[in-house]
């Protein structure tokens, strides 16, 4: 029998640091490892800060936050990177963090996985920004849309409202996920938003028979107050919105959720109860009927550089 301990982390950026943020997550990290979590999903795009401002300001004004951005942003790999890898290994924890990745003069909704000896195991981009994060963010690719093995069983991931994809999640289900991350921004779109949440992960966590380990992030009232200065906006839009928790195979939320302030909610995911879910419903199994209900997915990386070489350059 497999019994992990998991933690939900409702976390604040250092708004518009990097270098703090990602000292704030090591720091999580090792308290964490502490109280002998083995698995902890962080907030998307927590490091450096999920882009708030391109929801509240529009295309032609937020150039120069649109930029800071993009300097604060994390290169993969790079020593930020490596700081929560030894923090991970440290406490030999699996680890799923946001960032706002920063390729070239590009930005995207990066999830990162560092299994439990620090190893980076995964970096997937999210497939299709939503709304007002397409200016901000490129697309990922299909390569991403898998579990991975890790040192705490199968872990799949996926960022905010692809949840609302459902062969999006299927692809994660089919790939036999035994604990999904989810991540949200948090202190975003208000009670409405966290509502729509709670129901995306509930029902993934029914249809996959995984447990879900959902993380959102917190603004305090300076930070609200501080990004409506530098954009010129209300707070009410950047309010709100925060649902942290974990969810077990059966749709039940398992402890109290975290909805405002920073913390962390923590619980033994107890893997007997994945086989006693699937035992009566079993999506990508005997509850499938792939004759003529399937999904085709291409897993192939799309760099934007492909060299073709020819047959005779082989010779």
């Amino acid at each position: 029998m497999t019994i992990v301990k998991a933690a939900a982390v409702q976390i604040s950026p250092v708004l518009y640091s990097r270098a703090a943020t990602v000292e704030k997550v090591v720091q999580k990290i090792r308290e964490l490892g502490k109280q002998g979590v083995q698995f902890a999903t962080f907030p998307e795009t927590l490091v450096p800060y999920y882009p708030y401002f391109s929801f509240v300001m529009p295309p032609y004004a937020m150039g120069k936050e649109h930029q800071r951005l993009l300097e604060e942003s994390v290169t993969v790999p790079s020593a930020e990177t490596q700081a929560i890898a030894e923090a991970a290994k440290e406490a030999h924890m699996v680890v799923s963090i946001g960032v706002n990745e920063r390729d070239g003069g590009s930005i995207y909704n990066t999830q990162l996985l560092f299994d439990a000896d620090g190893t980076l195991i995964q970096r997937r981009r999210k497939i299709t920004p939503t709304y007002h994060e397409r200016i901000v963010w490129g697309q990922g690719d299909g390569s991403g849309l898998r579990a991975v093995d890790s040192a705490v069983g199968r872990v799949g991931q996926l960022a905010c409202w692809e949840h609302n994809q459902p062969l999006a999640r299927y692809a994660l289900i089919a790939d036999g996920e035994q604990i999904h991350s989810a991540m949200y921004p948090g202190s975003f779109g208000g009670p409405l938003f966290a509502a729509q949440m709670e129901v995306n992960i509930r029902q993934h966590a029914m249809e996959s028979a995984a447990f879900v380990v959902n993380a959102t992030a917190w603004l305090d009232a300076d930070q609200q107050a501080l990004i409506a200065k530098d954009t010129g906006a209300p707070v009410g839009p950047i309010s709100g919105g925060s649902f942290t928790a974990i969810v077990g195979p059966d749709g039940q939320v398992i402890g109290t959720p975290i909805t405002s302030g920073e913390g962390e909610v923590i619980a033994d995911l107890d893997f007997a109860l994945i086989d006693a879910r699937k035992r009566l419903m079993d999506a990508a199994g005997h509850y499938s009927r792939p004759e003529f209900l399937g999904l085709h997915i291409d897993r192939t990386p799309a760099p934007q550089l492909r060299e073709a070489v020819s047959a005779s350059a082989v010779r």
